[in-house]
C-alpha cells in the first residue's frame, strides 16, 4: 500500500512481514562490517571447537604396607578340649553313728589334712571304753593269779605233792588268762578308736564342700560305704586335665615316634599348654603322664591325661580347657601376620607386590598360629612382598605404591586403612 506521502510502507500478509525497497539510498543498512564481524567469530568458534578439553590428572597409585616373611625354627602343636578333674577326691562319711554335736569348718573353704571336720557326741563310746578298761584290768589280775599257781604247781611237782596233770591245768589256765588279756586290750583300743571316730577330720589338703549334715542330726557310721555323706573335699593343686586325643592325631604321633622324630607320650612327659576359657594365651604349663590302653569304639578316641601346676588355686574341677600338646619336631618355616591371609571361596590367599609394583593373589597352605603369626606350608617365598597393611585398596593386575614394614613379629597385624 502507498501512503498519503507517495513512500511504500511494509506490507503485511497473512502471519508476517514483508519488508520493501528502499527508494532512497542513504535509508539502506551499512551490512559489510557486519558480516565481516560475524565471519570472525564463527571462525573463532570453529577453531574452539576443533580443540579437546583437557582431562583430568590420573590417581596415584593406592599406598600398602608390605613385608617379608619370617623364617624361623617353628614346632607343630595340637589342640584339645578338656575338663579338668581333682587329682585326689574323698566323700567325708563317719565311721561311727550318733548325734552331731558341731560342725568345725567354713562351706566352701580350703582345708588341711587333719583339720576337725564335725564332732560327734563321743559320751557312748567313751562309756564302752570305760568298761573295755575295766575288762582289761581283770583279765590281767587272772593272768597274775595263773603265774603265781603254775610256780606253786611247778615246785610242788618235785616232791610230788601234785600231780603232773595238775601242773599241766595250770598252765592252761595262764594261756586262757593271756587270752582273755590281749581280748580285752583289743576291745579296749576298738572303743578308743570309736572316741576318736566321733572327731571326724580332714584326711587330705583341698577344698571343702558345703556340709550336708547339720548339729543334732543322726548320722549312721560304718566301714561298708553305708554310711552318711557328711561333705566332699577335692585337692586343688597339682590338678588333672582329660582329654580324648583321635586316631588320626595318634597314628600321627606314632609314626613320628617310629620316625625318631618325638618321644612318646607314654615314656616321656611331653609338654602340655592349657588355656582357659575366656583367655587368648596359654597361661597354664604341664605335661602328660597318662595314655588309655585303648580307644574308644564308640567315638574312635583316646583317653590322655595331663597333669597342671594350680598353684594359685584358680582352676577347679569341671572347668573346661584348651590343650596344646606338642605335635611335631621342630622344623623351618615362613611365618607372616594372620592378617595378611585372605579368603577366596574355599581357598586362602596372599597379596604379593611383584618386582612392577602389581598386584598378585598368591594361594597359599596355612599352617598353625606361632606366637601371632601364621605358618604358611606352600605358597610362599622369602623374598615375596606380602601386603600387611591395606589389603583393601590392593587391586590383582593393579599397580600399588608399597612401602616396606618392619620384619612382623608376634602378635596380629590390624589392617589399617
Amino acid at each position: 500500500m502507498s501512503g498519503s506521502d507517495g513512500s511504500e510502507q511494509f506490507v503485511k500478509t497473512h502471519d508476517f512481514v514483508r519488508p520493501k525497497p528502499y527508494d532512497k539510498p542513504y535509508d539502506k543498512p551499512h551490512a559489510k562490517p557486519y558480516a565481516i564481524a560475524g565471519l570472525l567469530v564463527a571462525a573463532f568458534a570453529l577453531s574452539g571447537c576443533g580443540q579437546p578439553t583437557s582431562q583430568a590428572a590420573a590417581p596415584p597409585p593406592p599406598a600398602v604396607t608390605v613385608a617379608q616373611p619370617v623364617k624361623r625354627t617353628v614346632t607343630d602343636w595340637d589342640e584339645f578340649t578338656g575338663r579338668f578333674e581333682a587329682v585326689e577326691e574323698v566323700q567325708v562319711r563317719p565311721r561311727v553313728g550318733g548325734f552331731v554335736n558341731s560342725v568345725e569348718f567354713q562351706d566352701g573353704a580350703i582345708v588341711h589334712q587333719g583339720d576337725l571336720l564335725y564332732v560327734i557326741d563321743p559320751r557312748p563310746f567313751e562309756a564302752v571304753a570305760a568298761q573295755a578298761e575295766g575288762q582289761l584290768s581283770d583279765a590281767r589280775a587272772k593272768v597274775e593269779l595263773a603265774k603265781r599257781e603254775l610256780d606253786r604247781g611247778l615246785n610242788l611237782v618235785q616232791t610230788s605233792a601234785v600231780s603232773e596233770q595238775v601242773v599241766d591245768q595250770r598252765r592252761q589256765a595262764l594261756q586262757a588268762a593271756h587270752a582273755a588279756e590281749t581280748q580285752a586290750e583289743g576291745a579296749l583300743q576298738a572303743a578308743r578308736l570309736n572316741i576318736e571316730f566321733t572327731h571326724v577330720t580332714a584326711p587330705l589338703t583341698g577344698r571343702v564342700s558345703r556340709h550336708l549334715v547339720s548339729p543334732g542330726n543322726l548320722v549312721q557310721g560304718s566301714d561298708t560305704g553305708t554310711s552318711t555323706l557328711l561333705t566332699s573335699i577335692v585337692s586343688l593343686d597339682p590338678i588333672y586335665i582329660y582329654f580324648d586325643m583321635d586316631e588320626t592325631t595318634f597314628i600321627k604321633y606314632s609314626k613320628l615316634w617310629f620316625e625318631g622324630k618325638r618321644p612318646s607320650s607314654r615314656d616321656t612327659a611331653n609338654p602340655v599348654q592349657v588355656t582357659l576359657a575366656g583367655e587368648t594365651k596359654p597361661s597354664h604349663d604341664g605335661a602328660i603322664n597318662f595314655l588309655d590302653n585303648r580307644l574308644d569304639v564308640s567315638t574312635g578316641t583316646l583317653r590322655s591325661r595331663a597333669v597342671v601346676k594350680n598353684t594359685d588355686l584358680s582352676i577347679l574341677p569341671g572347668q573346661f580347657g584348651r590343650v596344646r600338646l606338642i605335635g611335631s619336631a621342630p622344623y623351618e618355616a615362613l611365618l607372616i601376620p594372620d592378617a595378611a591371609v585372605a579368603t577366596d571361596q574355599s581357598r586362602k590367599i596372599v597379596f604379593v607386590v611383584k618386582p612392577d609394583d602389581t598386584v598378585e593373589a598368591r594361594p597359599v597352605v596355612l599352617g598353625p598360629l606361632d606366637d601371632g603369626l601364621r605358618v604358611i606350608r606352600e605358597g610362599l617365598k622369602a623374598e615375596d612382598r606380602v601386603i600387611v597393611n591395606g589389603i583393601q585398596r590392593a587391586r590383582v593386575g593393579a599397580k600399588v605404591s608399597p612401602q616396606t614394614a618392619q620384619a612382623p613379629a608376634g602378635g596380629k597385624a590390624g589392617d589399617k586403612s
